[in-house]
């Protein structure tokens, strides 16, 4: 299974692809949509749009996976956020994929053990699970993660799944 894992955010969305064949994960590619901050918002969410859509064009991923909006002090960052965030589930809802959505600590909790981690502690446990990564920036690690963490889930999911199925239930 190929997994799309997307970190968002208005300036930079992360983007990164993983293969999952039973417990075991593949680096596939990562990187990050980058946006013109001369645009308005509107031009800037067409651009994480498009450039998740081509992303998803060249790697087929089977299913996406995306981080919550956080809300932070500031309103008006948290709503740039969500805007940013509802163009980047926008582009893999349309190409007909299903998108899965995590808490930060969620998936800090999955990567690391910890749902309090550091981007420091993040970017070395990716690391560490995709040996031979190389990050196109911080973003591309947080959304390895996030694909990580999806990961991870699907995989209880089909233990869960195969359980019920052997114990007879319906």
């Amino acid at each position: 299974m190929r997994l799309l894992g997307i970190d968002p955010g208005l300036r930079h969305t992360g983007w990164g692809v993983i293969d999952v064949a039973g417990n075991r994960l593949t680096h596939v590619a990562n990187g990050r949509v980058s946006t013109d901050d001369k645009l308005p918002t509107a031009g800037r969410l067409a651009q994480i749009y498009d450039g998740l859509a081509g992303v998803i064009a060249e790697w087929t991923p089977d299913e996406a996976a995306i981080e919550e909006t956080f809300v932070n002090q500031n309103p008006a960052s948290t709503l740039k956020l969500g805007q940013a965030r509802g163009s980047a589930m926008l582009a893999p809802a349309r190409a007909g994929l299903a998108v899965a959505e995590y808490a930060a600590n969620a998936i800090k909790k999955a990567v690391v053990g910890a749902g309090h981690a550091d981007k420091t502690q993040i970017q070395a446990m990716v690391a560490r699970l995709l040996p031979g990564v190389e990050f196109a920036g911080a973003d591309a690690a947080d959304a390895l993660a996030v694909a990580i963490c999806h990961a991870h889930h699907a995989q209880s999911r089909a233990a869960w799944a195969r359980g019920r199925i052997m114990a007879g239930a319906s």
